[in-house]
């Protein structure tokens, strides 16, 4: 193996520094999750998150690059849409804390806020494009795909408020896609 092949240290820490805070930012927060604590849980000297990532603030913006991998909805039947978009999200909730902790974080932190906002601007208005049944009306229908998820979201995976947490998948589903489907495909 050459030295191009290998893979350096360097890149080993900062997936080391990115996984603990991925978790850490889930489990205490934005406000609450602390360098120090990162780093423990990385088991590096704080200086060294620092060093790769300057600030918590820039840390926690490469922590939470997150794709929402939306499925190609131009290849499903139009009347399953809002279905198939309910446990597509169902699905990457649960399978993934990084939403959650920026969910948590959006609600009392700017930057945070600011990288929510640009997942769900960046993905998920140019996934509903082809569906639209008025190009003018695509960022509102997004804007309200968007906030019923995240209030869902909000209300199931951090609040975890009764019932709504102790609702299975398929349940979530039921309930969630017939309003996704009209904000999608219905007129207003």
């Amino acid at each position: 193996m050459t030295d191009t092949e290998k893979p350096r240290r360097s890149d080993a820490t900062r997936a080391a520094i990115l996984s603990a805070a991925r978790e850490r930012f889930a489990a205490d927060g934005y406000e609450r999750a602390t360098i120090r604590a990162i780093a423990a849980d990385a088991n590096i000297d704080p200086a060294m998150v620092m060093r790769y990532y300057g600030s918590k603030e820039r840390l926690f913006a490469a922590a939470a690059e997150f794709d929402l991998r939306l499925p190609d909805l131009t290849s499903v039947r139009p009347e399953t849409v809002g279905e198939v978009l309910a446990r597509h999200f169902v699905e990457r909730w649960e399978s993934d804390e990084t939403l959650t902790a920026l969910l948590r974080a959006g609600a009392t932190n700017a930057a945070a806020a600011d990288r929510m906002r640009d997942i769900f601007v960046t993905q998920v208005g140019p996934a509903f494009a082809p569906l639209c049944p008025d190009p003018a009306q695509i960022p509102v229908r997004a804007g309200l795909v968007g906030a019923q998820v995240l209030g869902l979201a909000l209300v199931r995976y951090v609040l975890r408020i009764p019932p709504i947490s102790r609702l299975t998948r398929d349940e979530v589903v039921a309930w969630l896609a017939p309003t996704l489907q009209r904000y999608l495909t219905g007129t207003p």
